[in-house]
């Protein structure tokens, strides 16, 4: 299957969607309408292009991030579960394992006793929760005693 140019640009902003929102629902119909095809259309135009499903790139996306908090920080499998996007940890575990080959437990415990420290929970949690805030943001500009 052939994906033209213009459609190209489309199926790149419905992925960078997907790699931006991936602890959020997503559904194929939104996606295939930020790409703006029908949902059969963008499935068969995403496969040919990425060479997996919307649903698999979802999934492998969710897996990833789940695999940098079960290296670097002391959350537990369940609360790692719910911040990638999972709502069942039965889901979760059998993507995790089905994906990397082992189980998010054997996963987090074989790099507990030689990885560097864990950053603990409860800043992963606050700093997600801190991007939320209204005028959080840093200024690109600089302050006016500095222009001048």
């Amino acid at each position: 299957m052939q994906v033209t140019e213009l459609l190209l640009v489309h199926l790149r902003r419905a992925r960078d969607q997907v790699d931006r929102d991936y602890a959020q629902p997503l559904e194929l119909d939104a996606l295939a309408a930020s790409a703006g095809v029908s949902k059969y259309h963008f499935l068969r135009c995403f496969a040919a292009t990425y060479g997996k499903t919307p649903a698999r790139y979802l999934a492998e996306r969710r897996v990833e991030r789940a695999q940098d908090l079960l290296r670097a920080t002391n959350l537990t499998v369940t609360e790692i579960c719910l911040l990638v996007g999972y709502t069942s940890l039965g889901s979760f575990s059998s993507k995790f394992r089905q994906l990397v080959g082992v189980s998010p437990s054997a996963y987090q415990a074989s790099f507990a006793a030689t990885g560097a420290p864990h950053i603990p929970g409860c800043y992963v949690l606050m700093h997600g929760l801190s991007d939320r805030r209204a005028g959080s943001a840093t200024s690109e500009k600089p302050p006016q005693a500095a222009r001048a």
